[in-house]
């Protein structure tokens, strides 16, 4: 797309030769035969969504804690780095599910940090990577992803529509990521219940919270709101709260903090 962001352009070549590069040593076949054999174990999905509809029904944050190891505008946030102790700390803190990057070039992640953070807990985990292809969507179900995430400055109408429709009919829910009012107008359309709101220019690296104020306006509420990005004290979440979001995504916070379950539990009690 012409608008894309230059770092976002980068990525996204990088990860077309990724999926070409992985195709060859796990065929789409092998990925399908591998979502069959775990149907009715500990694989199945856990129901992303519906969790995060649980904690806003009852009064409560819900809060997607992310688990990840580096990004490419703040460098490494967390040595060492363990998906398994991370994850069961973010249970006892409270969190509603669990963000976990997968995308290894840019933020230093990989498949098998989901499937240790997911056997660890009882939460349900987005797969947090740069989804293109139908390929790596079999791939996130096949290592027990509950969710995927989807960005719309990174898709194509009709991309974003059939990845959408294929996830749902794996069982998992979707996260469509917006960072403006058109992408908003793109997303819409779509039957998926989450919209992310990204409060990160990714040109810039800005952020403001005013990204998601903006476009509060324009999503009807049968959907629920995940704002992301900027989200560093109690005065970040009681001016969300106050305008009716009640859903964040939250990682650099957590990720500097010795104890990442406690510090949400501090932010989010």
């Amino acid at each position: 797309m012409s608008d894309t962001p230059t770092i976002l352009k980068k990525i996204l070549a990088r990860k077309a030769e990724e999926v070409a590069e992985r195709q060859p040593i796990v065929s789409l076949s092998d990925l399908k035969g591998q979502i069959a054999d775990q149907k009715g174990s500990s694989f199945d999905p856990r129901g992303f969504a519906a969790n995060m509809a649980k904690s806003i029904a009852e009064g409560r944050s819900a809060v997607i804690a992310e688990a990840k190891k580096q990004s490419p505008s703040k460098g490494l946030l967390r040595d060492p780095f363990i998906p398994a102790d991370i994850a069961k700390s973010y249970e006892q803190g409270g969190a509603s599910c669990l963000s976990v990057l997968t995308d290894k070039d840019f933020f230093h992640g990989c498949e098998a940090f989901l499937m240790e953070a997911r056997a660890a807990c009882s939460l349900p985990v987005i797969r947090k990577d740069f989804i293109i292809d139908p390929y790596q969507v079999y791939e996130a179900r096949a290592i027990g992803a509950d969710c995927i995430l989807l960005i719309a400055s990174a898709l194509e109408d009709q991309q974003m529509a059939d990845l959408n429709g294929l996830a749902q009919e794996l069982g998992m829910d979707v996260l469509i990521e917006v960072h403006g009012g058109d992408e908003l107008q793109r997303v819409l359309p779509l039957n998926t219940r989450l919209v992310g709101i990204n409060n990160r220019n990714l040109s810039t690296f800005e952020v403001s919270l005013n990204n998601t104020f903006d476009l509060l306006s324009s999503i009807p509420d049968d959907r629920i709101v995940v704002t992301e990005s900027g989200i560093h004290c109690v005065e970040d979440i009681q001016a969300m709260r106050e305008h009716n979001v009640h859903s964040f995504l939250v990682g650099e916070a957590f990720m500097r903090a010795e104890n990442p379950g406690q510090k949400l539990k501090e932010l989010f009690s």
